[in-house]
């Protein structure tokens, strides 16, 4: 049989490995190559080494969409896992009407963020013309009201992965644990948050990457305004690209570095969380 499969492997494996080669592993390989080249089209590339990363790095705004960004990501990661969290353990609950109300929190994520900036700018800045500002007279402003917009899109999302964790939950354990006589806190410090670790480790990668990457709704609520303070890097590198002269080489070097920066945190929390799951075996 394992013969018969290895036989076969190859043909089955082949339209899976073109596609990845094609669409990610190729262009990612020439992207990296372009950030150390001054281009504007493929065949005109030229190599000036590592230039494009040391003009990235002295750059002011791109310093500051980096900071902005680690901000946003952390503020976003803890409300959102928060409320995420809070909310399912409340929809599990006996609670008449609670598959409404869970189809509800979840109806955000289907909107695109073009649309919820928008929706969201006309919102906040309605709110602000009271005042006489808007989302554009600080920095904080714009902060908070991405804020507002990522926890109000994700919570629904990360809501229904925690739900369909705690709903795994042997029935037994609750059970056993409200005979010896623990109460809702010890129950849930004890037995829930453990049992659910895998699913906190998902959803927190899922929210960091989200934050890191946002760059849609970013653009419809700021668009980095004021003065691109409020740029995220995703939106600093496609203004890099596409508003700056002759800066696609180091638009590309930003992105590399980006890629950089969020594969090492992704990949220091999964380590993180993975080391907390086991112990909780």
């Amino acid at each position: 049989m394992n013969k018969y499969m290895c036989k076969y492997f190859i043909i089955f494996v082949l339209p899976t490995l073109t596609a990845f080669l094609l669409s990610f592993f190729i262009p990612f390989i020439l992207g990296v190559l372009l950030s150390f080249t001054e281009f504007t089209s493929i065949i005109d590339a030229k190599w000036v080494g590592i230039n494009n990363y040391v003009e990235a790095f002295s750059n002011r705004e791109f310093v500051n969409a980096l900071k902005f960004t680690v901000k946003i990501a952390i503020v976003t990661v803890i409300t959102v896992n928060f409320f995420a969290l809070v909310l399912a353990l409340l929809l599990t609950r006996q609670l008449k009407g609670r598959n409404i109300f869970r189809a509800i929190f979840f109806m955000p994520n289907l909107i695109g963020g073009i649309v919820l900036g928008y929706v969201w700018q006309l919102i906040i800045n309605g709110v602000l013309y009271k005042f006489g500002v808007t989302l554009s007279y600080k920095p904080e402003y714009g902060f908070w009201g991405l804020v507002l917009l990522m926890n109000w899109q994700m919570i629904g999302y990360m809501m229904v992965i925690y739900i369909a964790a705690i709903q795994n939950i042997p029935n037994t354990l609750i059970e056993a644990a409200e005979i010896d006589g623990a109460n809702w806190f010890q129950i849930l410090t004890n037995i829930k948050l453990p049992t659910i670790t895998p699913s906190i480790t998902i959803c927190l990668f899922l929210t960091m990457a989200n934050a890191f990457k946002n760059f849609d709704s970013n653009l419809a609520l700021t668009a980095g305004a004021p003065s691109r303070k409020t740029a995220m890097l995703a939106l600093d590198i496609y203004n890099t690209f596409y508003n700056t002269l002759n800066g696609e080489g180091v638009g590309q070097a930003k992105a590399v570095v980006f890629f950089i920066i969020v594969s090492a945190i992704a990949f220091l929390q999964l380590k993180l969380t993975r080391r907390k799951e086991v112990d909780s075996l």
